[in-house]
């Protein structure tokens, strides 16, 4: 257990007040302690476990006409807290906040750090968390006992633990404790050359059956044993969760309210934005929620932490409150991110960027369930290497991988091959057909970034795929 981050913080704060007195102060301690475990071919090839441990300290400083803010950030080793070593990196630190504030002028998003909310922090001057290579006992066990020589096994699991100390000058003190951790599974029959996937998430890996994972891989792997070439062109299509997160997480990522008033975005229109405006007949509602009900290991603290501003977030919202976001209700474009400046610029609700996403309004059905009702259309694994082709229509380019079916008469009847597609999440809202129960899902593509997701099967009737991938 390392020392508290606490200390550092409030040293922090004391060097920004002498330096720069009058100016408003953010101090974010993070420490990430992670460790990983790969293998390749049925063989373990690397693991290890590291800590590391950032300080950013952000100084808002009074400029004539507005506030300009400044960020810097700098390795911060647990003795870094006191003496004169620790107190000469504090002072270059905010010394080079202090002149990229400077530089950059009075800041369009100047606003006052929000005050403390709830009391003092109990956990305020505890240690950090850790994980270690002890995380992967279960995965290790099940794992080894799963491989078989006439197939090829690959994989990667994670597990992090992320503490932060969040200190502003308007009284905030927050420290919390966010767990995460994932595993992906590939299979590969050496006879016909295809790979299927899987991945699940949880903050505890020991909650994850990798028996299950690699017995549910291993009935997919059949499929691939009747090869089936398909055209590029529009096909009724199933999206598994996994497929679905990836373009929601997005579609998220791009519900920036100036972009939007400004006339940049997929979400603008004529006079406005396109909140209130129906996308589609099925009730669907795609979320965010500290709080996280019914899928209470994508709950995440209600506290805003960032080191940077843009259109969504700002430094000078550093330790707000946040709460839940509809992004989308009941089909209805809902709700924009705005930080509090914009906010009060636009006349719009605060809303950040959430830390989870949860999809519902479907059914019950599973994704066999659907998969059960098509009389002809694909099934897709996964989605990967995912670009986006134009911000004002949202449109994404991407690949399917790791297995394409075709499906006939409610039955999966072989592999086709893979396809570049071009698509728009916010149009295939619009299109959905059929949505299932949601469900904890691994995004493939957005894993390194955003992990915390549940979403549907859906069913999409023309789904473009624009032309064949060769890869499989």
């Amino acid at each position: 257990m390392s020392a508290s981050g606490s200390a550092l913080v409030e040293r922090a704060l004391a060097v920004a007040a002498e330096a720069a007195p009058g100016a408003g102060a953010v101090a974010l301690v993070r420490e990430v302690s992670e460790a990983v475990v790969r293998w390749a071919n049925s063989t373990l090839t690397t693991n290890g476990h590291t800590v590391e441990r950032r300080l950013s300290v952000i100084v808002l400083v009074p400029l004539d006409g507005g506030t300009g803010a400044g960020v810097a950030t700098v390795p911060a080793p647990t003795s870094l807290a006191a003496g004169p070593e620790g107190d000469a990196v504090l002072r270059d630190a905010v010394a080079g906040a202090v002149q990229a504030a400077q530089r950059g002028g009075p800041a369009r998003d100047a606003a006052p750090l929000p005050g403390p909310e709830g009391g003092d922090d109990p956990a305020w001057d505890e240690g950090a968390g850790e994980t270690s290579m002890a995380a992967f006992a279960r995965l290790a066990e099940e794992l080894g006992a799963s491989f078989r020589p006439d197939e090829a096994s690959y994989g990667f699991g994670e597990h992090r633990v992320a503490t932060s100390w969040l200190g502003t000058t308007a009284g905030v003190r927050r420290r919390w404790v966010e767990p995460a951790g994932s595993v992906e599974l590939n299979l590969k029959d050496p006879e016909t050359g295809s790979s299927v996937w899987a991945g699940e998430g949880a903050p505890d890996l020991r909650s994850i059956d990798v028996t299950a994972l690699v017995e549910g891989l291993r009935g997919r792997l059949p499929w691939g044993r009747r090869r089936i070439d398909l055209p590029a062109g529009r096909y009724e299509t199933l999206l598994p969760p996994s497929a679905v997160s990836d373009l929601m997480i997005y579609l998220a990522w791009s519900m920036g309210g100036r972009p939007a008033q400004e006339g940049r975005s997929a979400f603008s229109r004529a006079g406005g934005t396109r909140v209130g405006e129906k996308l589609g007949a099925l009730p669907l509602t795609l979320a965010g929620d500290p709080a996280a009900p019914g899928f209470p290991d994508l709950a995440y603290t209600p506290v805003l932490a960032t080191t940077y501003s843009g259109d969504e977030v700002s430094v000078f919202d550093n330790g707000a409150a946040t709460g839940r976001v509809e992004w989308v209700r009941d089909g209805t474009v809902a709700t924009l991110a705005y930080p509090r400046a914009a906010a009060t610029e636009y006349g719009a609700p605060f809303a950040a960027p959430t830390d989870n996403l949860v999809l519902t309004g479907g059914s019950t059905a599973s994704t066999a369930d659907l998969v059960a009702g098509t009389e002809r259309g694909l099934l897709l694994t996964c989605l990967w290497y995912i670009r986006e082709v134009d911000p004002t229509t949202l449109l994404l380019t991407g690949l399917t991988r790791d297995g394409v079916y075709l499906v006939e008469g409610g039955e999966i009847v072989g592999e086709v091959n893979n396809f570049r597609f071009n698509e728009s999440p916010l149009d295939l809202l619009r299109r959905v057909t059929e949505a299932g129960a949601t469900e904890r899902t691994l995004p493939r593509e957005w894993k390194d970034w955003f992990t915390r997701a549940a979403m549907p099967p859906l069913r999409v009737p023309d789904f473009p795929m624009t032309s064949v991938s060769p890869g499989r």
